[in-house]
C-alpha cells in the first residue's frame, strides 16, 4: 500500500522537533564562575506540533477514476523553552536558585515538614499531658467531696 502524503508531513515535522528537543536543552550546559562553582541551567521545554491535508475531488472532466487525486496539506511546530532555574554547585553544597518564586513551594513544603510533624506531636502530647491533669483534679475533687460527706452527719 502507498504511503500517504500526510505521513510525509507528520514524519518531517517530528524529526525536526526531535532534533530541537534534547537532554541539553532541558539541563544546559555547566559554566564556571570565578571563584569555582558551577552553575547549570535548569529549563521547562514544550513543544508541539500540527499536521494537515486534504485531497481534492476529481473533475468529471477527467475521465479516469483510476488516476490520483490531488492532495494539499501542511505541517508545522514549535518548541518553547523557558528559564526556570540554576543549580549552584559549590564547596558549600548544592543550591537550587529559582527564577520564579512560585516554583519552589513544593520543594519548602518538603523541606518543612519534618518540623511541623514535630510540632503537631508536641501540641497532641501537651494536650494529652493537660487532660490527664484535668483529669486527675476532678478525681481528687470528687473524692474530697466523699469524705466530706461522711464527717457531716
Amino acid at each position: 500500500m502507498e504511503e500517504h502524503p500526510i505521513q510525509g508531513l507528520m514524519t518531517t515535522a517530528m524529526e525536526n522537533l526531535k532534533d530541537m528537543v534534547e537532554v541539553n536543552t532541558i539541563i544546559g550546559d555547566p559554566v564556571e564562575s570565578p571563584d569555582g562553582s558551577m552553575i547549570i541551567p535548569v529549563s521547562k521545554v514544550g513543544f508541539g506540533f500540527a499536521a494537515g491535508g486534504s485531497e481534492f475531488g476529481a473533475s468529471a472532466s477527467q475521465g479516469d477514476s483510476e488516476a490520483a487525486l490531488p492532495f494539499g496539506g501542511g505541517s508545522g511546530g514549535g518548541v518553547s523553552i523557558t528559564p526556570v532555574a540554576f543549580l549552584v554547585v559549590s564547596k558549600n553544597g548544592i543550591k537550587m536558585v529559582h527564577l520564579d518564586q512560585h516554583t519552589h513551594i513544593y520543594e519548602k513544603m518538603l523541606h518543612s515538614a519534618p518540623q511541623v510533624v514535630e510540632k503537631i506531636q508536641q501540641i497532641l502530647k501537651e494536650t494529652s499531658n493537660k487532660n490527664k491533669q484535668a483529669s486527675k483534679k476532678k478525681d481528687e475533687k470528687e473524692e474530697g467531696n466523699e469524705s466530706q460527706s461522711h464527717y457531716d452527719i
